[in-house]
């Protein structure tokens, strides 16, 4: 069958677009690749299109379960055969899943890279009609970028297995030296590299400078109309922002990690239908979302790094239509980056004494340990060692890439139940509603072995196929228990430690340079690009990021803040406005600053220099001799 047939078939389109069809091409002929696409540039078509016209089953690896959940629901909304082996399942289960995709005639097998290094995966999937590898977020493989997950590495075990396999990576974010990596980790016979363009023309890029972020944050919002996003840098935040939203009449949601599964998907749902417009979130909002018509995406902190920017700023205007992408600045926000480097990479001393409090909490002795595997408290091992959280988290995973210890942040436990009647029982019960009914239907349709053990359900799959939300799903299994028809036991997300070595004193933990400093300054880079994007205005917001992925002939975007500013000559009164809230916020106190402190609040010199005159003409401000003081 031809591919455009397939495309047709199966998702309604009448022909690829970017680099689509190149990939495709690329695989057919049997020749590792990697395919650079942005944030909605079609992925999945890329991989799931050349597997339907071939015989045998693609491996998909992906560092997100819900993500895979998604893809395997949406493929089989298709008719397409295709399933899914993550963490939290049981044994049984996840054999019965490998022992369909052996037999099956499954079409597709998601797996986290985690998976990859279990004996039971491993014996089962040689014996798979694998013709085809696929590697999402590849970026995660390569050390040198900004999410990387030391399990990626597992997947070159898959190469050896199937070394005639080819293989096919894909990333949204990639610079040259990451390219590289990824390739040379995955053992590419040869490089092969298809590129889209990163460039969005129908996305506006702004950054605004304000000490009172709340209040710039109404002020956008009453200017730019529609669906939007708020990332903000802690689950905290995201709840406080989105009261303070709702209190000023807008609808609002906010979504982070740590929240039950039924309420992430009931708050996306809200957002996705309109009935909110505005979600308020972490990163951990947006991987996969189904929504083009987001209209402004605004991120109230500085990311990490300009990978996750573009990325995140990217799931604005996906429609093509005008969008925008808006960072808010303040001067605080330099001392804020700081911060982070040292959070995200305490100095080796505070890393040896989180191993050896490790050890203590497990009452582990010296040669004791390995493969030693406990559920984790991040707070009250915090608590009870007195030791600051954030870097605290971020020992841990240093120790993690250090091959210490593994960590594993939130270990997902799926949900599952028994039933607790016999089979002729069942049938006995009388009295239930329509739904109900349909719901041991389908439990006992879906899966086996109900009756003598407890079973992991996925309750997506469950609530789609009975067409009712996550949340109204868990009621009616909930129900079903306080009748005492089922024991049911929901999902739930637990933090993981297991030993990899066995147990040694804190001063013989060796730091290889490219885990420890050679990472340190690869972030403090990546954090240095990012303030620099915020606080620069001599180049085009959009250039300055398509030149950080190597783009050098990217031209002006022509409507970013900057852009605009130019065409004027001076800067906007807008911009001037913010500017002048900010320097009189620090001029405040009365005193003399000196002009080296004026230079610290990061404007360019031509804004500086036009701020200046404009307070001084106003009577705002005095220039005095070393500095700048409020007009009295």
């Amino acid at each position: 069958m031809k591919y455009r047939e397939i495309l047709k078939q199966y998702w309604g389109y009448d022909d690829f677009r970017g680099i689509q069809r190149e990939i495709i091409e690329s695989i057919e002929a049997g020749r590792d690749t990697l395919g650079l696409m942005p944030t909605g540039g079609g992925k999945s078509i890329a991989f799931q299109v050349p597997t339907l016209a071939r015989e045998g089953l693609c491996i998909v690896v992906t560092p997100l379960i819900a993500l895979m959940k998604d893809q395997v629901a949406n493929l089989r909304s298709r008719s397409i055969k295709a399933a899914a082996v993550y963490s939290g399942m049981r044994t049984s289960e996840v054999i019965k899943v490998l022992e369909n995709c052996i037999f099956g005639d499954y079409k597709f097998l998601y797996v986290s890279p985690e998976r990859l290094s279990s004996e039971i995966f491993l014996n089962k999937v040689r014996k798979m009609p694998v013709s085809l590898i696929t590697v999402d977020e590849a970026h995660c493989i390569s050390q040198w970028g900004h999410d990387f997950r030391p399990a990626y590495r597992r997947i070159a075990q898959l190469r050896t297995l199937f070394p005639c396999v080819p293989v096919l990576a894909l990333t949204a974010t990639a610079t040259t030296g990451v390219v590289r990596d990824i390739q040379q980790q995955l053992g590419f016979k040869y490089e092969n590299c298809f590129r889209m363009s990163f460039e969005r023309k129908n996305l506006v890029y702004v950054v605004r400078r304000t000490e009172n972020k709340f209040q710039e944050l109404l002020h956008i919002l009453g200017n730019i109309d529609g669906s939007t996003i708020i990332y903000v840098p802690n689950r905290k935040k995201c709840k406080e922002l989105c009261e303070q939203l709702i209190a000023h009449e807008i609808t609002a949601e906010y979504y982070h990690a740590g929240l039950a599964p039924e309420s992430k998907d009931e708050r996306e749902e809200r957002w996705r239908t309109g009935l909110s417009r505005v979600i308020v979130a972490t990163n951990a909002f947006g991987m996969g979302i189904d929504k083009p018509d987001v209209r402004l995406v605004v991120h109230t902190d500085l990311p990490n790094s300009i990978e996750a920017y573009f990325q995140e700023a990217g799931r604005a205007g996906r429609d093509g239509q005008r969008a925008y992408a808006v960072v808010l600045y303040s001067r605080r926000d330099n001392a804020t980056v700081s911060r982070r480097l040292s959070d995200n990479y305490p100095l080796p001393e505070f890393i040896r004494e989180v191993y050896d409090n490790l050890c203590y909490y497990y009452t582990m002795a010296l040669g004791d340990g390995l493969n030693c595997t406990f559920e984790f408290a991040l707070a009250d091992f915090c608590h009870k060692y007195h030791l600051p959280v954030l870097p605290t988290d971020s020992a841990l995973r240093i120790l993690t890439r250090m091959g210490y210890i593994d960590y594993v942040e939130e270990m997902e436990y799926s949900s599952r139940l028994c039933f607790i009647v016999g089979r002729d029982d069942l049938y006995r019960i009388y009295n239930l509603s329509d739904e109900l009914d349909r719901l041991i239907t389908a439990l006992l349709r879906n899966y086996s072995g109900l009756f003598s053990d407890f079973v992991f359900i996925d309750e997506r799959y469950l609530a789609r196929l009975l067409g009712v939300t996550r949340h109204h799903l868990y009621e009616l299994l909930v129900s079903l228990s306080k009748k005492r028809i089922i024991q049911y036991a929901p999902s739930k997300k637990c933090p993981i430690v297991t030993f990899t070595r066995q147990r040694v004193l804190g001063e013989e933990l060796r730091f290889a340079p490219e885990v420890y400093d050679e990472r340190r300054e690869a972030f403090s880079v990546r954090l240095d690009a990012m303030l620099k994007y915020a606080t620069s205005d001599d180049e085009c917001r959009s250039r300055y990021l398509l030149r950080y992925f190597n783009d050098v002939e990217a031209p002006d975007c022509g409507h970013c803040d900057v852009c605009l500013s130019r065409r004027g000559g001076e800067p906007s009164e807008e911009t001037l406005a913010a500017d002048a809230s900010m320097l009189l916020s620090l001029l405040a106190d009365g005193r003399v600053h000196p002009t080296a402190e004026i230079e610290a609040l990061g404007l360019p010199r031509k804004r500086q220099a036009a701020l200046l005159r404009r307070l001084c003409d106003e009577e705002r401000i005095v220039v005095v001799d070393g500095g700048v003081r409020i007009h009295k």
